[in-house]
């Protein structure tokens, strides 16, 4: 049976979405929306080139509807407006929040092991369990941290890292570990700072990790770049680090790979991978780059 839980998402976003979908609301910053997906590409202005440059703001009401049973084929999570329409987790939920915080879309529960993600290639973007060969999959062991998406974000499988021994990105949203205290839910969107980044080479794709920690973390107040992290979050950024090289390994499959030396990156750093995921993903839904499977609604 379908259920449904209310979010409600204040954030501030340059490249945001329909806008059918969120309306913007009166604020102290500005009330003009710089960028929907329904525009032409042409219609896109100065000020909105970079991603960061607009300060509209958006109060979005997101409903979360859950169709099918839980670790079934046909269960999917999907994301609706305040008038039912459906609306998708990675385009239309805005990535800034303001004051440095950003928006993180929860798709795997920490303690918990299974492999939930965004389906990109469908419709309005639902979460759903992925699989293999016509089954459902699961990691071998709970993952010990939240686990979720950047929503817009794309890492462009077309572009490659100088920086990251020339990988090309894996065609998906930027991935966020949440190292906070509770246990959070499918779908829940979090507000949360960045804190550090690790640069994964899965089978030879860049699939960044960005650590961050949520707002209303008991912690969150004590951490605010990588530093911070190992002095209040111990040997965390190893295990994070750690767990994601070796999940493969009992399936028979080799470790992954990290660049930067094997270490994780500074919190300036998970910035400007956040920034240059975001331009391209402006790029993918302005259809300036090829969306092959990719769904944009």
């Amino acid at each position: 049976m379908a259920t449904a839980r209310v979010l409600t998402v204040a954030n501030t976003s340059c490249l945001l979405s329909k806008t059918t979908s969120f309306v913007a609301k009166q604020g102290p910053y500005s009330t003009s929306l710089c960028f929907t997906r329904r525009r032409a590409a042409s219609s896109l202005s100065s000020s909105c080139r970079r991603s960061f440059a607009c300060t509209a703001i958006y109060n979005p009401e997101v409903q979360i509807k859950e169709e099918g049973q839980p670790e079934t084929l046909d269960y999917r999570v999907f994301f609706v407006d305040r008038v039912g329409q459906k609306v998708s987790p990675w385009h239309d939920i805005p990535l800034q929040v303001g004051n440095g915080l950003f928006n993180c879309v929860v798709e795997i529960p920490k303690e918990s092991s299974a492999k939930m993600e965004v389906a990109t290639d469908e419709p309005h973007t639902p979460i759903k369990q992925d699989t293999k060969k016509g089954k459902l999959r699961y990691y071998p062991y709970n993952i010990n941290w939240n686990y979720g998406l950047l929503p817009q974000t794309w890492e462009d499988p077309s572009l490659a890292n100088s920086e990251v021994e020339g990988a090309f990105g894996d065609n998906d949203p930027v991935d966020v570990v949440e190292i906070g205290e509770s246990r959070r839910k499918i779908g829940e969107v979090l507000k949360v700072k960045p804190l550090a980044a690790l640069a994964m080479i899965d089978e030879g794709e860049l699939d960044w990790k960005i650590v961050a920690i949520s707002l209303d973390d008991p912690k969150a107040s004590l951490v605010n770049d990588i530093d911070d992290v190992e002095k209040h979050f111990p040997g965390t950024l190893t295990a994070i680090r750690d767990w994601f090289r070796d999940y493969k390994i009992p399936d028979g499959k080799p470790a992954n790979k990290f660049g930067l030396g094997n270490k994780a990156a500074n919190k300036d750093f998970a910035l400007k991978v956040i920034t240059e995921t975001n331009e391209s993903w402006a790029k993918l839904v302005k259809r300036s780059i090829p969306a092959g499977d990719l769904s944009l609604v």
